[in-house]
């Protein structure tokens, strides 16, 4: 109890510190502060609709989150998660696209896809990382430029993922929009409205919590990340261990941008060009930011999310939308 009250009054200063310091520079360029934090709150939680769109927006970036905390644990850094969001949205789309029949089943081979493509995509840089010995950190963040070029070439091409309607015939790389009966239902509750993914999300880490303190899989990823050569005298297969942490962290990544897509939160069920809009990048912002910590993942992926979707209301208090970028970086730091 001593510990976890030291973890929550680290958060609470870093954020306090973050705010401050964030109030200093929009007072320096003459702004108001009071006048910024209120459209902050009114486009994050106080408007109506507004905080639906905040749970949105960081369902990807906690899907990203886990899945980075899940590398770290045998001690591999994956940071090319914006590639391997859009590989599982490409997968996501193309299954959407052509899978035979609708409804749940095709919802269910969406997500999987999604995973599949994420899972691969990392897979690619763990297998250099073991068998050829080259850093998952140059690979993975290279993989993010042939993900974009691979995608954008697939939204070229009809029997790939470009959108054949005639009606969107001169426009270029946009793929096709999701069946309605493909795509995940709404809730809607107080005037807010948001996707079951955000459901989907909540009991994803909580199962993964489970796996990473309570399970044999958790213990022998623990085991790798802490000393690969005790690992190696209990039979743990430091390559097997981190090639599986390396699918989970590409996977879940990929996993973000299929919920993306089939909650229609982004780019109205199609998959496009820039379809991930960064959250890639958040998303391994919000996993330093927990520490490692899967269940620390909700309160930061809301203040991300709170501090993105807000920042849309910022014009009409003359402070460019980015100042919530300075933000997010004092609380990495």
């Amino acid at each position: 109890m001593r510990r976890r009250s030291e973890i929550v009054f680290l958060y609470a200063c870093s954020t306090f510190v973050a705010l401050l310091l964030s109030a200093i520079i929009v007072e320096a360029v003459g702004a108001n502060w009071a006048d910024v934090w209120n459209a902050l709150l009114d486009g994050s939680l106080r408007k109506p609709g507004r905080w639906g769109k905040t749970l949105g927006s960081a369902v990807p970036m906690a899907m990203v989150a886990v899945g980075t905390i899940i590398s770290t644990k045998v001690g591999l850094i994956n940071i090319g998660q914006e590639g391997q969001m859009l590989v599982g949205a490409a997968f996501a789309a193309y299954v959407g696209a052509h899978a035979p029949g609708s409804g749940p089943v095709v919802i269910c081979l969406i997500i999987i896809g999604g995973f599949v493509g994420g899972a691969f995509w990392s897979g690619l840089a763990g297998a250099l990382r073991y068998w050829r010995n080259v850093p998952e950190v140059l690979t993975t963040l290279l993989l993010v430029t042939v993900a974009a070029n691979l995608v954008g070439y697939g939204l070229k091409n009809t029997w790939l993922l470009l959108d054949p309607d005639a009606a969107f015939g001169n426009r270029a790389l946009v793929g096709r929009q999701l069946d309605p009966d493909s795509r995940l239902p709404r809730i809607e509750i107080f005037g807010n409205n948001f996707s079951l993914s955000v459901i989907l999300a909540l009991l994803i880490i909580i199962f993964t919590t489970w796996v990473l303190s309570q399970t044999i899989i958790g213990f022998k990823l623990n085991v790798v990340g802490e000393n690969r050569r005790v690992g190696q005298r209990f039979g743990i297969s430091e390559v097997k261990q981190g090639l599986t942490a390396m699918c989970a962290s590409g996977g879940f990544a990929g996993l973000a941008g299929a919920m993306m897509l089939a909650s229609g939160d982004f780019a109205k069920y199609r998959l496009v060009t820039g379809f991930t809009v960064n959250l890639g990048w958040t998303g391994l912002l919000v996993a330093l930011v927990a520490r490692e910590k899967v269940m620390a993942i909700i309160p930061v992926a809301l203040i991300f999310a709170g501090l993105r979707t807000g920042s849309s209301f910022l014009a009409a208090t003359g402070v460019e939308r980015r100042v919530t970028d300075v933000v997010q970086g004092k609380k990495s730091s």
